[in-house]
């Protein structure tokens, strides 16, 4: 059984700078993603990546977070640069056993039910 640990979560101004990471405990799922979640609103997919290193995002980030994996480590990160009040949420680190198809990784963003594993979140406030 996969377990997910979130860290690098904290407090900063607008205009700062957060890095993120997600360790695995045991191998690290061929898909992994980062989803966020404020108090009232529902789920929202921000980033995610395959093994083979391709990479997906929501339009509200592009540009300004980067989404990265390290095998070895078993680890996952996003980097998030430019933070901008509405970025506040909780983030949730998730992971996916391998399934393939065409268009699959662009898909789940949107459909965080498709994930096996999900880590416990790490607080991100961004305060104007």
């Amino acid at each position: 059984q996969v377990q997910l640990a979130e860290s690098g979560g904290g407090s900063v101004q607008s205009g700062g700078s957060l890095k993120l990471s997600c360790l695995a405990s045991t191998s690290s799922p061929f898909y992994m993603a980062w989803f966020r979640q404020s108090p009232g609103k529902e789920r929202e997919g921000v980033a995610a990546i395959e093994q083979d290193e391709s990479t997906e995002y929501t339009d509200a980030v592009k540009g300004r977070f980067i989404i990265s994996r390290d095998l070895a480590k078993k680890s996952t990160y996003l980097e998030m640069d430019n933070l901008k009040p509405e970025d506040t949420a909780m983030y949730y680190c998730a992971g996916r056993q391998y399934f393939g198809g065409q268009n699959y990784l662009s898909s789940l963003l949107t459909r965080p039910g498709e994930f096996d594993y999900w880590g416990q979140g790490v607080q991100v406030t961004v305060s104007s």
